[in-house]
């Protein structure tokens, strides 16, 4: 593993840049950082091997393809020793319709969104989890009724202002 190289104002361009789109060839992404293709394409590698990068793949609009339901679930554990979460997030991890598992602060333990098939599919998941025994005390569930805002960027330019990216 490569020591973790300091980012400058260019590395964070080349972000910000594969963030909006990863299909940009090396030259236009060379082209919009101020860099000659070349030294681009070192920069981009370097990123990759440090972890910065860690893939590049396709945004699908799955509402286009079936119709979905995502539920926000409150889950909390019953126990809380270092070996309960482990169990639990190992898993939750293996599940499909997890798309995101957040162990928070506050009153309940994780914040899971599932997305699945429909609210049967749901409580289908839901039953399962608990009868495998994996800690979970109780659980609320919020359907999305409607997302009005989905980002799948990260605004890099908020966390380094003096970057003037």
């Amino acid at each position: 593993m490569q020591p973790t190289p300091k980012l400058d104002r260019i590395d964070l361009k080349i972000l910000t840049q594969l963030q909006r789109n990863g299909r940009l060839t090396n030259v236009e992404l060379a082209n919009r950082v101020g860099l000659s293709a070349s030294p681009c394409l070192i920069r981009v590698k370097r990123l990759e091997a440090a972890g910065y990068i860690t893939g590049y793949g396709a945004q699908i609009d799955i509402r286009k393809i079936t119709s979905i339901l995502t539920v926000f679930t409150e889950i909390t554990l019953s126990d809380h020793r270092r070996h309960d979460f482990a169990r639990f997030e190992s898993h939750i991890s293996k599940l499909d319709t997890v798309v995101e598992c957040h162990l928070i602060s506050g009153g309940y333990d994780y914040l899971v969104k599932f997305v699945t098939r429909d609210v049967e599919h749901y409580q289908t998941i839901i039953e399962n989890l608990l009868e495998v025994n994996i800690g979970i005390e109780k659980y609320f569930s919020y359907i999305v009724i409607k997302s009005p805002i989905l980002k799948e960027s990260f605004p890099i330019q908020d966390f380094f202002p003096e970057q003037k990216i």
